[in-house]
C-alpha cells in the first residue's frame, strides 16, 4: 500500500457520523483516523525552518507556512518554525510541521459536512504528482486559491489565556459579560466568539462583534460566528473521546470568487488551539497542556518584553514542546 495512503484510514459511512454531525458529501468512503506510528517515523530529528527545493513560484511567508503558486490552486508547506506572542523564535520543533499538517488534514476530512474548505480532492495524488523533495511530502497541502477574510475566527469554551487576562481585569472578554467568581480555567457558561483582526504586521487586535460585523457585513459574520462555534463544538466533543478538554481555538476563513465561505489554513491543531488532558483537568489553575503553552510560559519566565528577538528556547523546552504536539495526535489517531 502507498505510503502516504498509510497515513489515515477509510471505511464506510451513514449521512451522519457518531457525534450526529453530518459527514463531508460526495461519496461513501471516509478517512476517519491517523496512524500515529506511521506519521511518527517521518519526523526529522533537526527543525526545517527554510523551504527548498520546490519549483513553484513562491507567492507568500507566514510565521509557519511557506506559499506557492501552482496556477490554478496553490502548495501550502509547514515548517517547524514556532511563534508565540507574534513573534518568531529563534528554534524550531523538529518534525512540528509534519504534526501540524496531518493533523489538521484529519480534521477538514471529517468536518467536511459542516464547511467546505480548501483542500482539493485526492492530496496523497496530488502531493505525489508535484516531485516534492522527501522532507516536503507530509508537509504540504494542495489548496484553492481564495481570499482570506481579514478577521480571525477565535471561540473560546474556558477562561484560559488571555481570555483569562481580560476577565480579571474587567469581568469581561471583548464585549461578552460574565459571571463574578470564576477561576482560571473554568468552563463558560456557553462557548464565546471574540474575533480579532487579522494584522497584516505586527499583533492582531481584539474587536467586538459589531466591529467584525461591520468589517466583513453582517450575513457573513453571522455565517462564520454561528460555523466557527459548530465547528468548536465538533472539535470540543471529539476531543474528549480522546482524552482531551479543548479549551480554545482558531479558525480562518476564505471566499472563492462567487462569495462563498470556506474554512483555510489549518485547523484545530496544537498551533492554533489549546488542548488540556481531560483527566488532569482541575480549575482554579494553569493547566497542562498538549500545545504551545509550554513555550509561552518559558518565555514569560525568561523576563522577555515580547519584542524581537526572542530568547532561545532551551533543549528541554524543545524536547517537551514536541512531545506534546506527538502526543495530542497519538490522542486523536
Amino acid at each position: 500500500m502507498d505510503f502516504l495512503r498509510r497515513l489515515t484510514g477509510v471505511r464506510k459511512i451513514d449521512s451522519r457520523d457518531d457525534l450526529g454531525f453530518p459527514r463531508p458529501p460526495g461519496g461513501v468512503m471516509v478517512r476517519t483516523h491517523m496512524d500515529a506510528e506511521v506519521i511518527e517515523s517521518v519526523l526529522p530529528e533537526k527543525p526545517l525552518l527554510n523551504v527548498e527545493g520546490v519549483e513553484y513560484p513562491h507567492l507568500a511567508t507566514g510565521k509557519v507556512r511557506e506559499l506557492f503558486d501552482l496556477g490554478d490552486r496553490l502548495l501550502m508547506v509547514a515548517t517547524d518554525r514556532i511563534s508565540a506572542f507574534d513573534v518568531i523564535l529563534p528554534q524550531g520543533i523538529p518534525g512540528k510541521g509534519i504534526l501540524l499538517t496531518q493533523i489538521s488534514l484529519h480534521w477538514f476530512r471529517l468536518t467536511g459536512g459542516i464547511l467546505a474548505n480548501h483542500l482539493l480532492p485526492d492530496q496523497d495524488r496530488l502531493i505525489q504528482d508535484l516531485g516534492l523533495p522527501p522532507e516536503l511530502r507530509h508537509r504540504g497541502m494542495v489548496v484553492r486559491k481564495l481570499k482570506p477574510l481579514p478577521v480571525e475566527a477565535v471561540v473560546r469554551g474556558y477562561l484560559a489565556g488571555s481570555g483569562w487576562q481580560a476577565y480579571k481585569e474587567g469581568g469581561e472578554i471583548t464585549g461578552h459579560p460574565l459571571p463574578e467568581g470564576l477561576r482560571e480555567a473554568d468552563e463558560l457558561p456557553q462557548p464565546l466568539f471574540p474575533p480579532p483582526t487579522k494584522a497584516t504586521a505586527g499583533h492582531d487586535q481584539p474587536i467586538s462583534e459589531e466591529e467584525c460585523a461591520a468589517l466583513i457585513g453582517v450575513e457573513l459574520f453571522s455565517l462564520v460566528r454561528d460555523t466557527s462555534l459548530r465547528l468548536y463544538e465538533y472539535g470540543r466533543k471529539r476531543s474528549r473521546l480522546a482524552g482531551m478538554i479543548l479549551a480554545d481555538t482558531k479558525f480562518e476563513f476564505g471566499l472563492d470568487e462567487g462569495g462563498n465561505l470556506f474554512l483555510i489554513d489549518e485547523m484545530l491543531t496544537p498551533d492554533s488551539s489549546r488542548f488540556w488532558p481531560a483527566e488532569e483537568y482541575q480549575p482554579g489553575r494553569t493547566q497542562p497542556s498538549y500545545d504551545k503553552q509550554f513555550v509561552r510560559d518559558f518565555l514569560l519566565r525568561s523576563g522577555w518584553d515580547r519584542t524581537p528577538p526572542a530568547p532561545d528556547l532551551p533543549a528541554d523546552v524543545i524536547a517537551g514542546t514536541r512531545e506534546r504536539y506527538l502526543q495530542a495526535l497519538r490522542n486523536l489517531a
